[in-house]
């Protein structure tokens, strides 16, 4: 990298530890800690939602995607959206009525204390994979810039993220990504200008070629399982946005840090719209950047050996000074900040849902420091993740698809196991998870006959079905069991039946804040 991008880089990320140490004189409790004690205006926690979902797989495996392909690993994110749409208005106020901090207290009301660890747990481990993917595609980019070896880049970045988070709180983790919004913007805007304008062809030939050549395509519309088709990636994009809206602690928890219930909905509607437009930004980007190496017949280092490679590449020969910088550090702020959220909500499952279980009798000064303490191993934990990656064949974006398509835990339908059928019962519940890890755990050494083949008895779909399967055989078999076994129902009334009936006996409950 040059002195100057450096500079610009360097002066951010102290502008964004800055903002980090100002708030952490204000940790004094959990609640300060995970909640900012309710106290984060809508617009701020909606930039917030941004900053937490657009990571640098983002920033370089959509544009990698796009010059590889074409648009269709777009589509998920779409239903982002339309599951938004759905049952936003309902999910939202819910969840701040019926929980303190976790997420899975929910379950664990429902379903008791064992189904509430194992939510827990499966969260858990698929962040554990997302971190991994944030720090290993960060390490490609600044490795690509810089020369350095990618292992060196994880692990010092990993030390500076462990640290800020170490620092700051949830509060600090929103103001950031607040910044962090603005300059993601300007940083697409000035990766577009020049894709667009440096051939000497134009503009317009570039975009020309293109949609001409497929590059815009969202993908095959044929009505096929076994293929990354349309269909599958809108089945896959549903069940990972319904449990991303129910059942993922970095979400929930903005609805939890939001001063009211009206300005949590405007939030998260907030950071979902500008979600859409900031993905497709940045396959566009991945498909300029296809055109432009075809028209201007620049030849790629050999180096280059990913397509996840090529943006970071450009950015470094063709951005001038100082504004590659701008965009290095966009990208640096918005993994950070994602990567302290995701270290921040794991040490809240870790103090709520365990560290509490096991000492329920502890004071809030000790499970703030074991809080703390869990923040700097699911950061080890995640380091550890990328270097894994970092020595993986194939496009990061796919694989990202996969892996969380497979350590889903099958939450989403949980969820609508305890939302939906008042008839529910823990051992219907405990039936559901089981019948959905023996699916999935056949689904993913089946699929394809790479692990273990099968025959005729392998998986027959693509390895993105995997996740949204585990969803529905989890809720088909929670309710026949609910029905077959004999026990009870917990909380029965804690469904979408009863919170209906609840809200009618009281609309003044919209602006309570907690139970």
């Amino acid at each position: 990298m040059r002195i100057l991008d450096l500079l610009v880089v360097a002066g951010y990320m102290a502008c964004l530890v800055g903002i980090g140490i100002r708030f952490a004189r204000r940790q004094k409790t959990t609640d300060d800690y995970f909640l900012a004690n309710r106290s984060i205006p809508g617009w701020a926690m909606g930039l917030s939602l941004l900053a937490t979902i657009i990571t640098s797989v983002t920033f370089i495996a959509y544009p990698g995607s796009a010059y590889a392909g074409d648009w269709s690993l777009l589509i998920p994110g779409f239903m982002f959206v339309v599951v938004l749409i759905l049952a936003g208005s309902v999910i939202i106020p819910f969840f701040r009525h019926v929980v303190r901090m976790s997420a899975y207290e929910y379950f664990g009301m429902r379903f008791g204390r064992g189904v509430r660890l194992y939510s827990s747990f499966a969260f858990a481990i698929g962040h554990f994979s997302k971190m991994g993917f944030v720090f290993y595609l960060l390490a490609l980019t600044l490795g690509s810039m810089t020369g350095w070896p990618v292992d060196r880049v994880i692990v010092l970045t990993a030390i500076i993220t462990i640290l800020y988070t170490l620092l700051g709180g949830v509060e600090a983790v929103v103001w950031s990504d607040v910044v962090q919004g603005f300059v993601l913007w300007a940083g697409i805007l000035v990766s577009i200008g020049f894709l667009l304008f440096l051939p000497h062809q134009g503009a317009g030939a570039v975009l020309a070629d293109a949609w001409n050549h497929g590059k815009m395509g969202l993908g095959s519309t044929a009505l096929r399982f076994d293929k990354p088709t349309v269909i599958v990636l809108v089945i896959y994009g549903f069940f990972f946005y319904v449990q991303k809206y129910t059942a993922d602690q970095s979400v929930v928890q903005r609805y939890l840090i939001a001063k009211s219930d009206r300005s949590a909905l405007k939030g998260i509607t907030l950071g979902a719209v500008l979600c859409v437009p900031v993905w497709t930004a940045f396959m566009l980007i991945g498909s300029l950047l296809w055109s432009f190496y075809r028209l201007t017949g620049e030849k790629l280092p050999l180096s280059i050996h990913k397509s996840d490679q090529i943006f970071p590449h450009f950015l470094v020969t063709h951005i001038p000074p100082g504004l590659a910088g701008l965009f290095t550090a966009a990208l640096l702020g918005s993994a950070t900040a994602m990567l302290a959220s995701d270290m921040n909500c794991l040490s809240v499952i870790g103090v709520e849902d365990f560290y509490a279980s096991v000492r329920p009798r502890s004071d809030d000064r000790q499970r703030l420091l074991v809080g703390r303490i869990i923040v700097a191993a699911s950061g080890l934990a995640a380091a550890g993740v990328a270097l894994k990656l970092a020595h993986s064949p194939g496009g990061a974006l796919s694989l990202y698809y996969t892996i969380t398509a497979i350590v889903a835990g099958g939450l989403a339908g949980l969820f609508l196991l305890a939302f939906l059928v008042r008839r529910a019962t823990r051992q219907g519940a405990i039936a559901g998870i089981v019948a959905s890890l023996i699916v999935t755990a056949w689904a993913t050494v089946t699929q394809g006959g790479k692990m273990l083949d099968m025959g005729r008895f392998n998986f027959p779909w693509h390895d993105y079905m995997i996740g949204a399967i585990g969803h529905v055989v989890l809720f088909v078999f929670g309710v026949a069991f609910s029905y077959l076994l004999p026990g009870s129902p917990l909380a029965p009334d804690l469904t979408l039946q009863g919170w209906r009936r609840e809200r009618a006996q009281s609309p003044a409950a919209a602006e309570v804040i907690g139970r």
